[in-house]
């Protein structure tokens, strides 16, 4: 496959998973987070190749929360001035918090709610009524298994997601997308990627999974799409009955 063909056949699975769950409707002020990693500056080439090319009239901004781990966000800050997409810089101190003041044995949950925290609110600064996140079709199934593994539940995060604390939609429009496409797209797009300056990195419990993962699609190449169909068709109430309540002592 060209590169032409190539990167119209990897727009239109993002297009089909922003039409299959809603994502954008005219009129849309969208917040994409942007850690600095391809996935996230992909999806920010995505939506703004499918904002060219569609009659839903949407803004974009780029968000780029610093948690004080020293990353030279230049790259990042220019690769959205080529794409004409405003970029908004936000220093925290979510570093220091997760990993001075409450020096976080399994830091990473703390980091997301924080960070998450953050993304929203300058968000809603920004006048956004949508935050976009770079997650794609491995997380997907990751999060299935962290969730399965870790806390016996059939689990994961679901593409559109209303948040009604804020009143933001956050949506997940790379869905749909392996990770093997993300990083050809990284490298044909010369998305910027820096490396995660996160000491966390790499020694995560996402990253065991990631491994499991891995070593099942050795074997079974397909498993990636036969999760999301399990997941886009189940039928909880064939899965398994409840136990009956419990009549007396």
């Amino acid at each position: 496959m060209g590169k032409k063909d190539f990167r119209k056949w990897a727009l239109a699975k993002v297009k089909r998973a922003m039409v299959d769950y809603g994502m954008i409707a005219g009129g849309d002020r969208v917040a994409v987070g942007l850690s600095g990693g391809k996935d996230s500056g992909v999806l920010l080439y995505a939506l703004e190749a499918v904002r060219r090319t569609t009659p839903v009239e949407f803004d974009i901004f780029g968000i780029f929360l610093d948690l004080g781990f020293g990353m030279d966000i230049a790259p990042l800050e220019e690769f959205c001035r080529g794409l004409g997409i405003p970029f908004r810089c936000e220093a925290t101190d979510i570093g220091k918090i997760v990993f001075d003041v409450r020096n976080e044995k399994n830091p990473c949950a703390l980091c997301s709610t924080l960070r998450r925290g953050a993304l929203n609110e300058l968000a809603l600064e920004l006048g956004c009524n949508k935050v976009a996140l770079g997650h794609h079709l491995d997380d997907v199934v990751d999060t299935f298994f962290m969730s399965l593994l870790y806390n016996g539940r059939f689990r994961t995060f679901s593409p559109n997601t209303f948040l009604d604390r804020t009143g933001l939609y956050m949506i997940r429009p790379l869905v749909y997308l392996g990770q093997e496409t993300v990083r050809e797209l990284a490298a044909l797009e010369k998305v910027p990627v820096s490396e995660n300056p996160c000491p966390a990195s790499g020694f995560t419990k996402r990253q065991e999974v990631k491994k499991l993962v891995a070593g099942l699609r050795s074997r079974y190449p397909d498993l990636r799409e036969k999760v999301l169909s399990a997941l886009q068709t189940a039928d909880l109430e064939n899965l398994w009955p409840r136990a009956l309540p419990k009549i007396g002592n």
